[in-house]
């Protein structure tokens, strides 16, 4: 981490995926929206809470739209820009899509930081797009009293290859690319007793492209994809199991976790998110008894770029496994499998 430009964590109350408005409350501010127009064209929308929205240009091309962006999780400007601009563009991915161009939101406390700190912010996000063979091709910017900077981001993909998080269907399986655990290791940052080693796994998770999803999105068997982000692993199961009218069964055992955050949560270094999180929808969660307070900050634990949650037909399992390996997705795990609701009973989650 660069030690000659000012330590950024220090301009903000929270950081990353960690600073989305909770769950409970960004559904009660959502149900007071007006509904906007609904063309025929528009494919996804606010529906299912999905990662991106989804237009139908012809037969052949949708375009696919998304934005993010937050505070800093790091202190490294450099590398502040470099996950938030990797988060961003993963929502493209998730819905199965191939981004084509980028623009930048930017707000900076100009009085507190220098253009130099700032420069390396947007060098950052400019990195990660390069690496995703795509352009910042402009954004907007503004004087904040807290950082923030993150994407726009388009992409485009056939109309019969989108993948909702609305489309999983039961009996499938459920398959998670990368392990839980990056909210736990940026409290141990915020705390100053996460070292260097799990600094360096940390930005290895939160910068690896899940460019992955545009190959699952044309495999055949898989349903349904979103992205697990701010509001946990459960959090964003839940959407996929209310959008889909189905329950889910995870299998504690068999999930891929990092092992620092195991460590650490067992300490009792969580995130204040995890526990906002849980408030909002452990009421529809079957937790087993038998399960440790640490078990339950990791699966609502929020994931600054997070791994994709794939639904697929169990036959399609072997090849959505072996396309996460071959991106680099070691960790990518069989988590859990969906079932039918049942009579007079309701979507949910299910720990086991």
């Amino acid at each position: 981490m660069s030690t000659s430009l000012p330590a950024l964590t220090q301009f903000s109350h929270g950081g990353g995926c960690g600073c989305k408005i909770a769950p409970g409350l960004l559904s009660e501010i959502l149900s007071r929206a007006p509904r906007g127009l609904m063309p025929p064209e528009l494919m996804v929308g606010l529906e299912t809470s999905d990662d991106a929205a989804v237009y139908r240009l012809n037969d052949t091309q949708a375009l696919v739209a998304t934005t993010d962006f937050f505070t800093p999780i790091v202190d490294d400007p450099r590398d502040f820009g470099r996950i938030a601009a990797t988060n961003a563009l993963s929502d493209i991915y998730a819905m199965g899509a191939t981004p084509i161009l980028a623009l930048a939101l930017v707000g900076m406390p100009i009085a507190k930081l220098s253009a130099e700190a700032i420069g390396e912010v947007l060098a950052g996000g400019a990195e990660v797009c390069r690496a995703a063979g795509i352009p910042i091709a402009g954004g907007h910017s503004i004087d904040l009293l807290e950082p923030i900077y993150g994407l726009v981001a388009l992409g485009l993909v056939h109309p019969d290859r989108v993948r909702r998080n609305a489309d999983a269907q039961p009996g499938d399986v459920l398959v998670l690319g990368k392990p839980l655990g990056v909210g736990i290791l940026s409290a141990a940052l915020k705390k100053g007793v996460l070292d260097a080693a799990g600094y360096a796994e940390m930005l290895a998770h939160t910068t690896q492209l899940n460019r992955v999803g545009s190959r699952l999105g044309g495999l055949v068997g898989v349903h349904a994809m979103t992205d697990v982000t701010g509001f946990g692993l459960a959090g964003h199961l839940l959407e996929v199991c209310r959008g889909s009218g189905v329950v889910a069964e995870v299998r504690l055992a068999e999930l891929p976790l990092i092992e620092a955050a195991v460590a650490w949560a067992r300490e009792g270094v969580v995130t204040g998110a995890s526990a906002r999180n849980w408030a909002a929808y452990g009421h529809q969660v079957l937790w087993p008894r038998w399960a440790e307070p640490w078990q339950q900050a990791l699966v609502s634990d929020p994931q600054t770029s997070g791994g994709l949650l794939v639904s697929c037909a169990p036959e399609a399992a072997a090849a959505v496994l072996a396309a996460f390996q071959e991106d680099g997705f070691a960790q990518a795990s069989v988590i859990g499998r969906l079932q039918a609701v049942a009579p007079e009973g309701a979507p949910g989650l299910h720990f086991v």
